[in-house]
């Protein structure tokens, strides 16, 4: 991930002309492309395109080229978003008991891998829930929830995404559903993580269930949060085969495996601004 220089992503109806208006602009300002990805949704009829670029020293020429750019939405009808990529963005993690994707997010970003700053770890457990985990430093708020005190629970939760200035929400197997409401204030920048199996199995236990069921691949799935529990727009999935010898035990411990690495994964393409919603899909631009 290369944290240089600005981003930009771009959505549109497809016509001729888009990359020749996008790279003239750019030009205008002084802007030098070192990475430009395309895609034509030829069954929609739509254009996505992600450009990274870098802008002369001063940065005197960003607002006037975003100024550009918003003529130029009104021109093509773009959907587009352009960010300084020095400026790291603000996450905000969630969780509940489980804590293995929480330690895997923490781990990645300790060694670089996921260059983002913690806004906030927020769970409906205590803190010491996680005392075999290093928090230090890191504001952990603890929000907890019932049924009838759910409707406060998210109001707190969302004023508390907007003071702390978080970018992205990641639910780290956060067992608790957001209601509808809280789920349309953060769409787009709001991740999950569950399990996917090959059929799949709801409720309690789903390891158990399928392994009751004799299956022989297992995943996990991150997607965007949308009202349609578990039903948003897919960023990255995962799979491994398992075999008649594996116990409930080994699929719980393979599952976390895979939990982890989509999840990580998912949260990394969203911070190197790869991912662009396309309906009820992604249109993701893999390294």
């Amino acid at each position: 991930m290369i944290d240089t220089g600005y981003s930009l992503t771009l959505s549109c109806p497809n016509r001729p002309g888009i990359v020749a208006a996008v790279s003239k602009a750019l030009f205008a300002r002084g802007g030098d492309i070192f990475s430009a990805q395309q895609y034509d949704d030829v069954e929609h009829g739509l254009f996505f395109m992600r450009v990274l670029f870098t802008l002369p020293d001063g940065g005197d020429h960003y607002q006037p080229l975003q100024a550009d750019f918003t003529a130029i939405a009104e021109e093509l009808g773009l959907r587009w978003t352009m960010r300084d990529r020095t400026r790291r963005q603000r996450v905000m993690i969630m969780a509940s008991k489980f804590d293995h994707c929480l330690a895997d997010l923490l781990y990645r970003r300790r060694i670089g891998e996921l260059p983002m700053d913690i806004s906030a770890i927020v769970s409906n457990h205590p803190r010491d829930t996680y005392d075999g985990l290093d928090l230090s430093g890191l504001p952990f708020h603890h929000l907890p929830v019932t049924k009838e005190t759910k409707a406060d629970q998210e109001t707190a939760l969302w004023r508390l995404v907007g003071e702390t200035g978080t970018d992205l929400v990641v639910l780290a197997r956060y067992m608790q559903i957001l209601s509808d409401g809280l789920a349309d204030k953060l769409s787009g920048r709001c991740i999950n993580i569950h399990h996917s199996f090959l059929p799949g199995f709801k409720g309690a236990r789903p390891y158990h269930q399928a392994h009751a069921r004799g299956v022989k691949v297992i995943g996990a799935t991150a997607h965007y949060v949308t009202a349609d529990l578990d039903e948003g727009p897919i960023i990255e999935q995962d799979v491994e085969r398992i075999s008649h010898a594996d116990t409930p035990a080994d699929l719980i411990r393979k599952g976390r495996d895979i939990e982890r690495r989509v999840l990580a994964r998912a949260v990394r393409y969203h911070l190197d601004d790869r991912v662009m919603l396309n309906g009820r899909k992604t249109v993701v631009f893999r390294d």
